[in-house]
């Protein structure tokens, strides 16, 4: 009996699939298909897949055309696979031709012509597209956004609206349409990514979801926490997405962390500890004249991330103490936080250097995430029998970004999980406004 294997993601299966398997298993006489886990498919930074590993296999099975379908868990398992299984044939598309040559050492390789004009990438780009409109004067930030909406499956970049429209146009030469009226932006578009100064963002947010459109928004949401409640209820009302948007939480180290400790690896949490600093000079305005953010506007969010996603937002006491460069600009502040059965504390710089980690201590063991914790792709699960220790590795693809903006559109087109919820944008946003206000804070 002749054995023929082929692997693939899957993802909305289309006629172009079908034939291909069609022709896979007219090589021989047994068709094992491989299908690539989820796992492994965000390992390799293949973001855009639509459905989970469960869907695509029924999907397979639905075709009847499969043997035998087994899961690609990782790299180089198409050489254990074809050994495994006694595979006489490997088969793929024409477009991956020449690249698992290496493979003709253990079987036949055939590479089959693809049907034309089909894709699950172009399924999904149409099933899905949205026009997206940034609004900002961090053309830093910004470029970095334009280059990422490109690795998005329906994802369009509508434009930029600005109050430095000569600058941008220099600074940012590949977007076609700049403007500095944000009305205008708000009718080219579906969605906004808002990247301007923190005290800007409520009005902005509220204008867009007034006129029905997404909003994705640096952190954080607005100054007050009754404002970015009162913004996710227009949202609510308006059947739009409102989204924060932190990177970290979306970086699939992050993401595998934290599955980890609810699963109880280290026990149970007392003590999660952040720091996120940077040697950026401490000034009010940058270089182009734009008002900075101070340490706890930058930072917070992200330094927040883990200890209300690892313990809650039932929160004892806070404590705030912070030296101030000028009175809206804070050098470095350090919050402290005390819950029912644990403690926090994250420390925030702009203009002080510390070591950027996180470490969160159980139990039975603790979590080393090194500097810059907040775009690792690598941790360490750590116990007092060293013997125990494991390191984890994951790729990060765009800082986060690229995945941050699947999800984002993947809530736009019905998905009602993402990464952030309501509540942690509202607390976050007391926390500042409790910093804001000089509310029982100590200033250095």
């Amino acid at each position: 009996m002749k054995k023929v294997i082929t692997y693939g993601t899957f993802d909305l299966i289309h006629y172009g699939h079908i034939r291909l398997l069609e022709r896979a298993k007219k090589l021989g006489d047994y068709l094992i298909v491989g299908v690539t886990s989820d796992d492994f498919d965000k390992a390799r930074g293949k973001i855009n897949v639509q459905q989970s590993i469960t869907q695509r296999v029924e999907a397979l099975l639905a075709t009847g055309i499969p043997d035998k379908i087994i899961l690609e868990e990782y790299e180089g398992q198409k050489i254990d696979d074809i050994k495994r299984y006694g595979v006489d044939i490997f088969t793929v598309g024409s477009d991956w031709k020449g690249t698992f040559d290496y493979l003709n050492e253990y079987c036949e390789v055939v590479y089959l012509d693809r049907t034309e004009g089909i894709s699950s990438s172009e399924i999904r780009t149409e099933k899905q597209k949205v026009r997206l409109g940034i609004i900002g004067d961090d053309f830093h930030l910004i470029k970095k956004y334009s280059r990422e909406c490109k690795y998005v499956n329906g994802l369009e970049l509508a434009g930029l609206c600005t109050s430095r429209k000569e600058l941008a146009s220099e600074k940012i030469p590949d977007l076609d349409f700049i403007t500095d009226n944000y009305n205008e932006l708000l009718e080219k578009c579906d969605a906004v990514y808002i990247v301007s100064h923190p005290a800007e963002h409520y009005e902005y947010i509220k204008k867009a979801l007034l006129e029905k459109k997404h909003v994705i928004c640096e952190t954080p949401v607005s100054l007050s926490g009754k404002q970015t409640s009162e913004l996710f209820e227009i949202a609510e009302k308006n059947n739009c997405v409102l989204m924060e948007g932190i990177k970290t939480a979306y970086a699939l180290a992050f993401e595998r962390l934290n599955l980890l400790i609810k699963s109880g690896v280290i026990g149970d949490i007392v003590s999660v500890d952040a720091t996120c600093t940077s040697l950026k000079a401490p000034r009010l305005y940058n270089e182009d004249g734009i008002l900075q953010w101070g340490s706890l506007a930058s930072w917070g969010a992200y330094a927040m991330l883990p200890i209300f996603d690892f313990l809650g937002t039932d929160i004892v006491e806070t404590k705030i103490q912070t030296k101030l460069l000028e009175k809206d600009y804070d050098l470095f502040t350090k919050v402290s936080f005390v819950f029912p059965h644990s403690v926090a504390s994250i420390k925030v710089g702009n203009g002080v250097k510390s070591e950027g980690e996180l470490i969160i201590s159980g139990t039975k063991g603790y979590i080393y995430v090194p500097a810059p914790w907040w775009k690792t792709d690598y941790f360490e699960v750590r116990y007092e029998n060293l013997q125990e220790n494991k390191r984890y590795f994951y790729q990060l693809e765009g800082e986060g970004i690229r995945n941050m903006l699947v999800s984002f559109l993947k809530t736009i087109n019905g998905d009602k999980f993402t990464n952030i919820s309501k509540e942690f944008s509202i607390i976050v946003s007391n926390i500042i406004e409790q910093f804001e206000e000089q509310k029982d804070i100590i200033i250095l």
